[in-house]
């Protein structure tokens, strides 16, 4: 077993924040109707994705019947429909579909991990349970050769420059502010990319669209090409 995996074995079993575990646990129980034949993950969700990527994307967390529901990132909702369609499309999905853990999808080149392994509440997990959370997203990110980190949304740029700052990284105050396209040059050579989250919400309201998502891909790739 590798480190990633036995890493990826502790956050599934993870149980520090009474508040996500009364909640990933109740959904799983209750059940959204369109899924009462689905056995729940109900268990925080590791990250997923090639071991070898040079991309690291950092998401929010699991969606109460997405991968709270499959125990893959990104899986089996709407956001995850997006996300893998523009991964396929830039070639770093094999597949742009992602409905279960079994359903064949592979990354190449790209891992999905995220700042809260839990299903939280209104997707609102709170301080102290993000700070709760961070050990793991520092570890799995020190385990992966990443060449270019693509932060979705502003809690997800905050959460990879606070953990970047946890090894050391200086930013100054105020940080480097998460904007739509923003690219920030860390000390060691690697890119911080910031893309608007993929949740339903920007996607149907056109705040981020297929074509958007596809212009910040691109510039993933000329940045992996030019860091080789």
């Amino acid at each position: 077993m590798t480190k990633l995996e036995q890493l990826h074995q502790e956050i599934s079993s993870c149980r520090s924040c009474p508040r996500l575990v009364e909640w990933r646990e109740e959904v799983a129980r209750v059940k959204r109707r369109a899924y009462r034949e689905w056995t729940y993950w109900g268990r925080p969700v590791p990250g997923f994705g090639d071991p070898r990527a040079r991309l690291v994307i950092v998401g929010l967390a699991p969606a109460a019947h997405g991968a709270n529901r499959t125990g893959r990132m990104f899986t089996g909702d709407r956001s995850g429909d997006f996300l893998f369609a523009g991964l396929h499309r830039a070639g770093f999905a094999n597949q742009g579909t992602s409905e279960h853990r079994e359903d064949g999808l592979a990354l190449r080149d790209a891992f999905i991990v995220a700042a809260a392994r839990c299903a939280p509440p209104d997707n609102k997990p709170l301080p102290e349970e993000l700070a709760r959370c961070a050990p793991f997203l520092d570890r799995e990110m020190a385990l992966l050769p990443a060449r270019v980190l693509l932060a979705l949304g502003a809690i997800g740029w905050n959460a990879a420059l606070a953990s970047l700052e946890r090894t050391g990284m200086k930013f100054g105050s105020p940080r480097p502010a998460f904007g739509h396209g923003a690219e920030l040059e860390l000390p060691d050579g690697r890119i911080l990319l910031g893309c608007y989250h993929v949740s339903q919400q920007n996607t149907q309201t056109g705040r981020l669209t297929p074509a958007m998502f596809d212009v910040v891909m691109a510039r993933v790739r000329a940045l992996i090409a030019a860091k080789p």
